[in-house]
Parts: structure tokens; sequence; C-alpha cells
């Protein structure tokens, strides 16, 4: 079997090594950049870990993801690692605030000692000769572990900084020394100088730390979008550590602000209940749209995402397009640009069917689900409905590697698109009120799709936009 069956066409992966966070998203002079946390020499043990970058002009054909750094954690303040952080357009060029990391040799905790946490600046310009056209400069630290409040431990990363009323606005996720989550907020005049105007917090413990720390903006609303670790006791975690989702603020209160923000945690909501759903980053990009890119991976995942000897791990969501949903939550979908690798289209006409597609790149569109059905996928992931609710069940250990079920209550099912990429998943139900996505591995060249419940289904067959980013036949580990 050839591990080419895996590689991807619109989900953006790397050509060797480790891939996990989105950072640095963008749009700039119409060309999308996409950074990401990269470490080319995984499995290596220590390998470094920097962002790789890929950029896209109408967010479907990429380019770059070459099997070197964009940033490399080559100074002190990123001795253990150049983490992750986010993108601000800025004077015809942009902005990259990100965190280094610097762990101290010796007898620590890396914890409440022995840990420096950096956040650095790099500012690009706009060249056309330069990766994606844009030359990054050099790196400046603004802050480090003394900035930070003294109820903090030395966690504190993962910057995203935005603009508003006159101001530059950073958000920090943190752990304070009672192991508690929380965000630090940072105001600053010119985007380089900055102060500690106050934090938001939890009204109860939620989790020790809260990771990639995002800003939503929609419709006169604003929502707090993190990644809080330490949830695996909740029920809604499925026995996870580490979890994404995002909060309502309080009516009339926003992030640009000093002083003390408490936010209901009871109110917090899942981005995405499948396998494989991490780190997700959003940004404005020129047409007005914000977009959300998450990382199809975990921290600490009980499951497998490299079988077989891959010499390459992970991939990243399709982009998303987040809209604000009539019950306070927010919908998520495919960035509309994706129809456009459409090709050969399928249909099955009736309640029950089966179609076969010749490779496992396909757009599934459902039609009219009744209120019980299923959708297999080549008899070894079935996506079934009924109940009120979803569920992801895989049939085939082989192919799942390690995952099993995973169910989310969702009401009556009214519609369902499915992203099926090569060895990524993605499922959208009612119109992106719930997404689930999931890594498999699927064992043969061909894609069938077996239905019941359901009036018909479309299906299209998706054609290849990271040809750009693949090596050589023979450079990345496919046999």
């Amino acid at each position: 079997m050839s591990h080419d069956l895996w590689r991807m066409g619109f989900h953006l992966m790397p050509p060797v090594g480790w891939l996990n966070d989105p950072n640095g998203l963008c749009q700039l002079g119409g060309t999308y950049h996409v950074f990401h946390q990269y470490s080319p020499d995984w499995p290596m043990p220590g390998a470094a870990r920097g962002w790789g970058h890929l950029w896209s002009h109408d967010l479907v054909h990429w380019q770059g993801g070459g099997s070197g750094f964009a940033i490399a954690p080559d100074t002190p303040d990123e001795a253990s690692g150049a983490y992750s952080g986010c993108a601000v357009p800025f004077e015809g060029g942009v902005r990259l605030y990100y965190t280094g990391n610097a762990k101290e040799p010796g007898d620590f905790d890396y914890v409440r000692a022995g840990r420096r946490s950096a956040q650095i600046l790099i500012e690009a310009e706009a060249d056309p000769a330069a990766p994606g056209g844009l030359a990054l400069g050099k790196k400046d630290v603004l802050l480090r572990n003394a900035d930070y409040p003294a109820f903090c431990s030395c966690h504190v990363r993962d910057p995203k900084v935005w603009r508003e009323g006159g101001s530059w606005w950073m958000l920090l996720g943190a752990r304070d020394l009672d192991d508690r989550g929380l965000a630090l907020v940072l105001r600053s005049g010119d985007g380089v100088a900055w102060e500690g105007t106050g934090t938001v917090r939890p009204r109860e413990t939620f989790g020790f730390m809260w990771e990639c720390p995002d800003r939503v903006a929609l419709a006169g609303r604003t929502w707090l979008s993190l990644c809080p670790q330490g949830m695996e006791g909740r029920p809604w975690s499925f026995g996870q550590r580490d979890v994404a989702g995002y909060v309502p603020l309080p009516e009339g209160a926003s992030l640009a602000r000093a002083g003390e923000l408490v936010v209901d945690e009871g109110r917090f909501r899942l981005w995405d209940h499948g396998f494989d759903f991490y780190a997700p980053q959003t940004f404005v990009d020129e047409s007005g749209r914000t977009l959300l890119v998450g990382w199809m991976g975990l921290p600490e995942a009980p499951y497998g995402s490299a079988p077989e000897g891959l010499t390459w791990c992970h991939c990243l969501t399709v982009p998303r397009e987040v809209t604000a949903g009539a019950d306070g939550g927010l919908r998520q979908w495919p960035a509309r640009e994706l129809e456009g690798l459409r090709g050969a289209r399928h249909e099955l006409a009736g309640a029950a069917g089966a179609l076969e597609l010749p490779r496992h790149r396909a757009d599934v569109v459902a039609e009219h689900p009744h209120a019980r059905g299923e959708l297999a996928l080549d008899g070894a992931l079935s996506i079934g409905w009924g109940d009120g609710a979803v569920c992801l069940r895989f049939a085939d250990d082989a192919v799942g590697c390690g995952r099993t079920e995973r169910a989310a209550r969702c009401g009556d099912v009214r519609d369902l698109r499915v992203l099926v990429d090569s060895s990524a998943v993605e499922v959208y139900v009612n119109e992106g009120a719930l997404v689930l996505s999931t890594r498999w591995f699927p064992r043969s060249p061909a894609l069938s799709l077996a239905a019941s419940g359901v009036d018909g289904v479309t299906a299209w067959e998706m054609g290849d936009g990271m040809s750009g980013t693949y090596p050589p036949a023979g450079q990345d580990g496919v046999m």
C-alpha cells in the first residue's frame, strides 16, 4: 500500500515532519497566509519546533510548505521552541507576534520555575521576491516573565493581537500559581510597548491552563475562544484533557477594556465534537469574513495519526467561515472557495443505496435526511443520526487507529455535508451548528459510500489544491 493514499488535496499538511497549531493567519494584498507550528525533523527525539508557512490566492490552491522553517527557534529566548502566535496586517506588511519558549537546564518543574516565556515580534514587509511575498525581519522581544502579573506561573503564551478603539490589544493564555486557567489582557499605543490592563477568568475553576485564546467579534457581539487544559473529568469532554471551545462575553462586555472580566464557563461550547480538533485561530479577511482554521490533532491524543511509518503527521482543517447563530452559538461552514475544487458529480436517488468514487477526495451532501439515517464510508466509518444526536463510529480499528465512537446532541438533522480528503473527514450538520472532524486511514484506493434514511446523496469528486506543496517523489517517505 502507498502512503500517497493518505496525502491530502485540500487540507493543509506538512511535506515531512510534524504539524500542529495554525499560527499567523491573515490576508495581505489578496494573498492568504497560514503559518503553523512545525517540526520538520520529527520523529527525531527533541526535534526543534518553529513555524512553517503556506500561502494561497484563493484558499484552495496552496504553495510553500517546504521542509524548512519560516521562523526558526534560533535565539536564546526561543531555545525550546518558537511557539504559537498571530498576525496583524500593518502598513503594507504584517506583524507576527508569537511566544518564545526556553527551558533552563536543571531540576525544575517548568511550571513555577525553570521556564522563560517571551513574547516576540517580527515585522514582515511585502516583497514579491520573498516566499509568499513576505520578507520577515528581525526578532524583537516585547515581554518576558517579569512583565507578567506576580500570580502567574511560567506558563504564559499564545498571543492574540488586534486593533480596536485606537489601541492595540493582546490576549495571552495563562496558568496561575493555583493551577487555574485564565487570560491576560494587555494594551499598547503602538503594538510594541505593552501594559497589562486586566484578566479574563471563569466564575469557577475551568481547567489548569488556557491555551490559544482568541477573540471573535460578529454582529455586535464578542466571544472568547479558548483551549482549556484539564477537562478530562467534564461529562462533555469525551475524557480528553484538552478541548477547544468558546464562550460569549456578558452583554455589553468587551475584551478591549481594563479590569477583571468574569465569563460564565457554563455557557462554554465546543467548536468541534469530533476526534481531532484543537488550537483554532480566527482572522478577518479583506472581504470582512471571519475565517477559522483548526489543528486536526490533540496535544495528548489517545489514538494514532501517523500509522505504518509515515514521515509526516497531522493536518489543519479546511478554512471555515464563522457566523453568529440565532441561539447565541457560532456556526462554521467550509469557505465557499472549496466548491471550486468540485469535479465530476455523482448522484444516489432514493432512501438507500451505494456509490463508489475513484479516490478518497469528495464533497458529499445528504439530501433531506429522514428522522433516522446513516452514511457509511468504506464500511469502516459511519455517520449516523437519530434521537436528536449525530454519531461518528469506527467499525475498523486499522482505519480508526484507536478512534472508536463520538456522539453529539443536535436536535433534528436538517442537512448534512461531509468533506472527505484522503486521511481527513469533516462533518457539518444543520448549516454548521454542529461540526465533527476526524482523521482516518482508509485501506483501499476507491471511496465507497452507502446511505440510508435520506432522499438522496450528491457527491462531487474533489481536485488537488495541495500539489504545489508536495516534495518530489521519494523524498517524503511515500512508497
